[in-house]
C-alpha cells in the first residue's frame, strides 16, 4: 500500500488507514516503535512489560502516609 508523506508541523507524517489500526488494535495516542532497516521503515507495537509494585515505588522518597484508622463503633443500620 502506498501512502503520501505529508508536512506535519516541523516534521512529516503518514496516515495509517483505520482498517490497519483496527486489525492491530492501535488507538490514537498509542506509542509505537519505528526503526529503519536499509530502505524500509518498520513500525511495530512495543511489548508491554509488567512493572512490579516494588519497581513503581523505587524512586518514591516521600513520606509513608499509611496509618491505621479507626472508624469507631457501629451506628444506625450498621448495627446488627
Amino acid at each position: 500500500m502506498e501512502v503520501k508523506v505529508q508536512k506535519w508541523g516541523n516534521s512529516s507524517g503518514i496516515r495509517i488507514p483505520s482498517s490497519i489500526l483496527k486489525s492491530l488494535n492501535i488507538k490514537t495516542n498509542d506509542i509505537v516503535n519505528i526503526e529503519q532497516d536499509g530502505d524500509k521503515l518498520i513500525v511495530s507495537i512495543p511489548k508491554k512489560r509488567k512493572i512490579s509494585l516494588k519497581e513503581r515505588f523505587q524512586e518514591y522518597h516521600g513520606e509513608n502516609l499509611a496509618k491505621e484508622f479507626s472508624w469507631d463503633g457501629n451506628v444506625g443500620k450498621e448495627i446488627w
